[in-house]
C-alpha cells in the first residue's frame, strides 16, 4: 500500500515516520475507497493542477542546471514561484488572505531547499547538500502544523509524512538527474506525479469536509 512504501522512501531519505504518522496515514488508506465519489471534484482538480504544476517546475529547473542553461533555469525558477502564488491564492479562498499569505512563506521555504539541493548535487557539494535536506525537513514540520491547525480533518501526522515523502521523491529526483540515471528518474518521476495526487487529494478531501457548501 502507499503509505508502506512512503515508510520506506522516507527512511532512505532520513526522514523518521512515526508510529502515529503510520496510523493515520493507514486510516486516510482504509477511507479513500468510501470516499470514491468524489465530494468537491472541481477543487480536486483543481487541486491536482496547482500540485502537478509544482513538481513539473521544479523538474523543468533540476534538468535546466544539469543541461548548464541558465535561461531555461531562469524561466522554471520564475513558473515554481508563480505556482506557489496560485496554491496560495487557492488556500487563501478558502481561509482567508493571512493564511494564503502563511501557505505562500510555507511554499518559498519548502522551493529555496528544493532549489538549493538541486544546485549543491549539481555543483557535488556534499555540506551544501545535508544543509538544504535538513531545511527541507525543518518546512515539511511547518507545513504539517500549519494545514493540519487549520484543518482539523488533517492530521498533523499523516500530513507531515505526505510531505516528507514528497521531499525524498526532490532528492531521488535531483540526484537521478544529475548523475543521468534517466531510467531511474522516470520511475521516480511517474511515482513523484502519483504521489501528488495523494496530497492534492488528501487537502481537497479535507477542505470539503471542512467547507462542505463553498467547496461545491
Amino acid at each position: 500500500m502507499w503509505f508502506l512504501a512512503l515508510a520506506g522512501a522516507c527512511a532512505t531519505a532520513g526522514i523518521a515516520v512515526t508510529a502515529q504518522a503510520s496510523h493515520d496515514m493507514a486510516a486516510m488508506a482504509q477511507a479513500a475507497p468510501a470516499a470514491a465519489p468524489v465530494a468537491a471534484p472541481k477543487l480536486q482538480a483543481a487541486m491536482r493542477s496547482l500540485w502537478h504544476g509544482h513538481v513539473v517546475h521544479t523538474r523543468e529547473y533540476a534538468m535546466a542546471v544539469h543541461a548548464h542553461d541558465a535561461a531555461k533555469a531562469k524561466a522554471a525558477e520564475d513558473a515554481v514561484v508563480a505556482n506557489a502564488k496560485q496554491i496560495a491564492d487557492a488556500v487563501a479562498g478558502f481561509y482567508g488572505k493571512p493564511a494564503g499569505e502563511q501557505t505562500l512563506q510555507l511554499l518559498a521555504g519548502h522551493w529555496g531547499g528544493v532549489k538549493a539541493l538541486t544546485d549543491a548535487t549539481a555543483a557535488k557539494d556534499a555540506a551544501a547538500e545535508q544543509k538544504a535536506m535538513a531545511d527541507l525537513n525543518t518546512n515539511v514540520t511547518a507545513i504539517a502544523k500549519f494545514f493540519s491547525g487549520a484543518n482539523p480533518n488533517l492530521p498533523e501526522s499523516a500530513v507531515q509524512s505526505l510531505f516528507a515523502m514528497h521531499v525524498a521523491h526532490h532528492a531521488s529526483q535531483i540526484s537521478q538527474i544529475m548523475s543521468g540515471d534517466t531510467k531511474g528518474e522516470q520511475a521516480t518521476w511517474t511515482q513523484m506525479q502519483a504521489h501528488m495526487n495523494t496530497i492534492a487529494d488528501a487537502l481537497a478531501g479535507g477542505i470539503a469536509k471542512q467547507f462542505p457548501d463553498k467547496a461545491s
